[in-house]
């Protein structure tokens, strides 16, 4: 059998082959405006207002990791995309799909830490499913959590980034790739520093905080699957506008760069689950700046870029040498089973 005629592991990377199943199969036959817009959260017209619906399956290896678990994951991850979307996160549902011998112990800590991440975040669970299987047809346990938030009108475009124009300054709430060398580590046993852990947390709380500055914030998403490169390449593919980064002002921190140097992992592309991308006004930069060093999740914020109307469609890196490459989607994966 070819392996064009199967499922691999580089369809669930969120990079090329994650989005050419998407689009070729997925949306062939569940065609419909809403998602094929590919947002974060689906955007629904609801009586006077909008509602935000997001959904996400969690099959992280290990469940638990310096930072987190699997169930800490799975709130955050929810959470944060209806945060992105400028929803404020009103409910989530949780299905659980256990294995036969899963220890009970292991599950309640899990479900602990849902609850704590839950109640930091302000949701409540509200409905969920359990499905226990024979031993050896699941991993111990996957999650699934659908999400649900209120969206202000004037909020509809974040998810879309239709507001973006040349001129917006790119901003990241602090250092990439924690997450995913974390479970990196954590999956294979690598000694690392001990303040390397997970970046998992909810987001809603950092947004809203720049919500009260009143600035035109105008595109956001979580880089998870696919990093950072992924979001940005989304992006300007959509708009057909150019995007440039300055190498040296995004953040890495000295652990996660010399892990990425030592596996051959590039930062830009590493999952990260507690990270928000953003492009404001340029005449809000510096308040949107200053309001993300408020929050304790964004002391560590910069900005890193700018869009621009030079080469459209692509995203430009200027590396800290002075010269320029260009940033593609992620082509493979390069982390498997990191949320």
């Amino acid at each position: 059998m070819k392996k064009e005629d199967i499922v691999l592991l580089n369809h669930g990377s969120g990079g090329k082959m994650a989005h050419e199943l998407i689009r070729n199969l997925f949306f062939r036959h569940f065609d419909n405006e809403v998602l094929t817009s590919e947002t974060d959260s689906a955007i629904l017209d609801v009586g006077d207002g909008q509602l935000a619906f997001t959904t996400d399956s969690y099959v992280v290896n290990p469940l638990f990791f310096p930072g987190g678990n699997i169930g800490k994951l799975a709130v955050c991850g929810t959470v944060n995309d209806l945060s992105v979307s400028g929803a404020k996160p009103e409910a989530l549902s949780v299905s659980f799909i256990l294995e036969e011998g899963f220890l009970l112990s292991d599950l309640e800590k899990i479900v602990i830490s849902m609850a704590e991440t839950a109640r930091e975040a302000g949701v409540a669970v509200v409905t969920g499913d359990t499905k226990v299987v024979e031993h050896g047809k699941c991993d111990k346990i996957f999650i699934n959590t659908s999400g649900v938030g209120w969206l202000s009108r004037e909020k509809k475009k974040i998810s879309y980034g239709t507001g973006v124009a040349p001129g917006d300054i790119i901003m990241l709430n602090g250092t990439l790739g924690d997450h995913g060398i974390t479970v990196l580590a954590a999956r294979e046993s690598l000694e690392m520093s001990p303040d390397l852990q997970s970046d998992c947390a909810p987001l809603n709380g950092l947004i809203q905080h720049v919500f009260e500055t009143g600035a035109a914030v105008k595109f956001m998403r979580d880089p998870t699957r696919g990093g950072l490169a992924t979001v940005l390449c989304e992006l300007a593919e959509t708009l057909q506008n150019g995007i440039e980064l300055e190498e040296e002002n995004i953040p890495v921190s000295p652990v996660v760069r010399g892990a990425c140097e030592v596996f051959g992992y590039d930062p830009l592309y590493l999952a990260n689950e507690g990270k928000v991308v953003m492009v404001v006004a340029e005449k809000d930069a510096d308040s949107v700046l200053t309001a993300l060093r408020e929050h304790p999740l964004g002391q560590e914020a910069v900005m890193i870029g700018q869009i621009t109307e030079n080469h459209p469609g692509k995203v430009v890196l200027r590396t800290e040498i002075g010269g320029n490459r260009i940033v593609d989607m992620l082509a493979g994966e390069q982390l498997p089973r990191i949320c």
